[in-house]
């Protein structure tokens, strides 16, 4: 079974970010797909700042990614830029440690004048960190995504009918990448 790995880099809880990220995890947890749901905000910011790379608070997480065959990465745009602790987390990472998986990065913001930031500013890291298969991000205006009181998520059609595309060929990009090693192997 493919395993995802969903990253939140929002620094607050609740979020939409994060009930965004939520929403995508239930969408693929539906179609069969694993999924784990990280916080960055949840590792000691202390590791984060100081650069501990051997900090035991990321065995889990990189545990957890280097088993994931996708990788979900959902932050606000703050100041046409994604979060510092979601960068403070991303240099603690390996080298490499996106090669060879499918990555989706999902953002959020103000205005949608800050679309372009998750080009300029989030995937250059994300292809440095070895990401080669990165979908097309999902971008959503904070007033598409609305928590109810119950807190229950309500979100816009439009971007509802994005993340529900995306998620679908996101899942089948992960399910082909989990089979393809094994295809190319009866071939031969």
């Amino acid at each position: 079974m493919a395993h995802i790995l969903a990253i939140a880099g929002s620094p607050s809880h609740p979020s939409r970010t994060y009930a965004l990220l939520e929403q995508a995890a239930k969408t693929l947890s539906e179609q069969g797909l694993n999924i784990d749901i990280i916080s960055v905000r949840d590792i000691p910011a202390e590791d984060l700042a100081y650069g501990r790379y051997d900090s035991t608070a990321l065995q889990h997480p990189k545990a957890l990614l280097e088993k994931a065959s996708g990788v979900i990465i959902a932050t606000p745009i703050y100041k046409a830029a994604y979060t510092g602790v979601l960068k403070a987390f991303l240099d603690l990472l390996p080298q490499k440690a996106l090669t060879g998986k499918v990555v989706l990065p999902i953002a959020t913001g103000g205005t949608i004048a800050h679309l372009l930031s998750v080009e300029y500013a989030l995937k250059p890291v994300l292809s440095e960190l070895g990401a080669r298969h990165i979908l097309s991000t999902v971008y959503a205006v904070d007033k598409q995504i609305q928590i109810q009181a119950d807190g229950a998520v309500q979100l816009d059609q439009e971007i509802a009918q994005r993340l529900q595309d995306v998620l679908q060929e996101f899942a089948l990009a992960v399910n082909y990448s989990q089979n393809a090693p094994q295809e190319l192997a009866h071939a031969n």
